[in-house]
């Protein structure tokens, strides 16, 4: 059964969520990573921070209950939880580049089997820049991209990537409705797939050579 748009962001925010650990302080990006706050085991605690002052975000705010003074780095509200804190932004990239960060959760438009990332720039389309993303690929201690394993049926990960890069070889982890990918020196390892999908479909829609393990774990919803 093919998974609607809303349903496939929940598969991977959900698997997303699965690699935090307790007492992680985490950086979501703008998009598809903010729904992560939402799949957070209860038994651990994860303290998730944004790159315009704040740490201790919650959950996405219901529609209706947004408080449009607390917003993320891409001005779209969040919720607090209790304990969170405000800070300007050098004290946010002070923390960011010191390395406090535990991981990192990006969106890309493209990421390529050596673990470069393209995220930021669509040639012949105006965008304000890159914002934190580059400090974070280089500073956080971990680098999670998730995001849909295809665009409209054109291959988001590839042997090399085309647009311009927001990091050179610094993605560790590739996460998206079908597959998660790990980055390692000999190549994309293929280490589970979704829900609903093979091992050769995954390598279908994968521009890059995928190394096959033995054994390939399966994730659902």
């Amino acid at each position: 059964m093919a998974l609607d748009k809303n349903q496939i962001k929940e598969v991977i925010a959900k698997r997303v969520a699965k690699e935090l650990k307790d007492g992680d302080l985490v950086n979501l990006g703008i998009g598809l990573p903010t729904l992560v706050a939402n799949y957070i085991p209860e038994d651990i605690e994860v303290y998730f921070q944004s790159e315009n002052g704040l740490i201790g975000l919650g959950p996405v705010p219901e529609k209706g209950m947004e408080d449009w003074h607390i917003t993320n780095a891409g001005g779209q509200p969040v919720s607090l939880l209790k304990g969170g804190c405000y800070f300007d932004s050098a004290t946010s990239f002070g923390i960011i580049r010191g390395g406090h960060v535990d991981a990192t959760v990006l969106g890309a438009l493209e990421v390529d089997g050596k673990g470069n990332l393209a995220n930021w720039k669509v040639p012949g389309k105006m965008v304000p820049g890159m914002g934190g993303a580059m400090d974070l690929t280089v500073g956080a201690k971990k680098v999670i991209v998730s995001m849909q394993h295809t665009q409209k049926g054109a291959q988001k990960i590839l042997k090399e990537c085309t647009l311009p890069l927001t990091a050179k070889q610094q993605v560790d982890l590739i996460i998206t409705e079908m597959a998660v990918m790990e980055v390692t020196p000999q190549g994309l390892v293929l280490r589970e797939i979704g829900p609903d999908t093979t091992i050769e479909n995954v390598v279908a829609a994968t521009g890059a050579k995928l190394i096959i393990p033995e054994e390939v774990k399966s994730f659902g919803l």
